[in-house]
């Protein structure tokens, strides 16, 4: 299985396979993020212990990552992890859909976007927050945060709370 720790409560990879299913429910993920447009996720991700977000999204310039979606993400991640669960994000490889989706849910938690790609990059090397096209969606993303926050619309959620 292709995936990585980042921190105690999220984990960032390519697709999982469904002999991956049981690893996955060993590791007390409870929220499965996919963020592949062209390939529908395992229907075990639908079943509990698992909650699925499927965010049909594509690896293309041309086609970067709404930030509508990362925000759908994030939004759907902070309860789990508030629980005490953890998120998987996964792509197609685990180097920019899922990155940028992991990204966001770091900054959502109170790291600003260059600690949370550097932690990206550092826990899973493979990982390409960096590309431009991705990094331009992660920092519209910290952007709009912390709007949000500004705005008093999200609820103030710090890294370490957990």
């Amino acid at each position: 299985m292709d995936i990585s720790l980042i921190t105690p409560y999220l984990y960032v990879g390519a697709q999982p396979k469904v002999e991956h299913v049981e690893e996955l429910r060993a590791l007390d993920v409870r929220l499965v993020i996919s963020m592949r447009g062209e390939t529908r996720p395992l229907a075990a991700f639908t079943q509990p212990p698992f909650n699925l977000v499927w965010l049909k999204t594509y690896d293309f310039f041309l086609t970067p990552i709404a930030v509508d979606k990362l925000m759908e993400g994030v939004q759907a991640a902070l309860p789990v992890i508030q629980a005490g669960g953890k998120v998987l994000a996964h792509c197609q490889r685990g180097r920019h859909r899922s990155v940028a989706m992991a990204a966001a849910i770091l900054i959502a938690m109170g790291h600003s976007a260059e600690d949370a790609m550097r932690l990206l990059h550092e826990r899973r090397t493979m990982a390409r927050p960096q590309t431009w096209y991705v990094w331009r969606q992660i920092k519209q993303f910290e952007k709009q945060w912390k709007k949000k926050l500004t705005d008093g619309q999200v609820a103030r959620v710090k890294a370490g709370n957990l």
